[in-house]
């Protein structure tokens, strides 16, 4: 599918798939998006020594760089790792265009967007000690048959329901229950009724969250 790059609010940039006419990210902003439902409402919830966290999908890359950027704040006194999906990764003309580091005042992002990038698919890679990236080049049903550690984190963010019903519906959700511990946390951007129903359907508590600009609400679920 035929992909351009377009600048959003915030001055982050994200992909635009013309035959869908579906972005990557919320307009409004990438970089505020990924960060107040990724990390805000997601990450600096969780307080386990181990962080397992499961992604859907890899995309730009922007939620991995997110996290490893809150990661840096802290002691560093834990351990994250991070499996990511993606069925059709992005080349690298897309790569460099995008350009989030330049977003960050950290200066090491730099080189470790380009790492998160060029690390190997299919394979566990040490991006910075203590945070491990494992990008897994796959179809999101697959999940089924992929052999994973609990998961106690979970960044629900397929591209919308207008474009792919079929991943804001029963059967993908509850293979990603599947993969989840007790009390592990399910975050997303979406806070469509229906998802609400499903998620609660399947013994997750779920709670409406403000959700990022340009954006009322958001779902954060616990799996019970």
């Amino acid at each position: 599918m035929e992909r351009e790059i377009k600048t959003t609010n915030d001055g982050s940039k994200t992909l635009f798939i013309i035959e869908l006419n579906e972005n990557y990210h919320s307009h409004h902003g990438a970089l505020q998006e990924a960060e107040h439902v990724f990390i805000k409402n997601g990450l600096n919830l969780i307080n386990d020594y181990e962080i397992n966290i499961l992604e859907l999908g890899f995309g730009t890359g922007l939620n991995v760089l997110v996290t490893i950027n809150e990661y840096l704040k802290t002691d560093k006194n834990h351990i994250i790792n991070y499996f990511t999906l993606e069925k059709y990764p992005i080349n690298e003309s897309e790569i460099e265009n995008l350009a989030y580091f330049e977003h960050f005042d950290n200066i090491e992002l730099k080189n470790i967007y380009q790492k998160i990038h060029q690390s190997e698919w299919e394979k566990s890679v040490e991006i910075i000690p203590g945070f491990h990236l494992h990008k897994i080049q796959c179809d999101f049903f697959d999940l089924k048959n992929i052999d994973l550690p609990k998961i106690n984190l979970v960044y629900y963010d397929c591209f919308g329901a207008r474009v792919q019903p079929d991943l804001w519906e029963m059967p993908l959700f509850e293979i990603v229950s599947d993969k989840m511990n007790i009390n592990g946390l399910l975050t997303t951007y979406s806070s469509k009724g229906s998802v609400r129903r499903i998620l609660q359907d399947l013994n997750f508590k779920v709670e409406k969250k403000q959700g990022p600009p340009g954006k009322r609400e958001m779902i954060n679920a616990i799996k019970l």
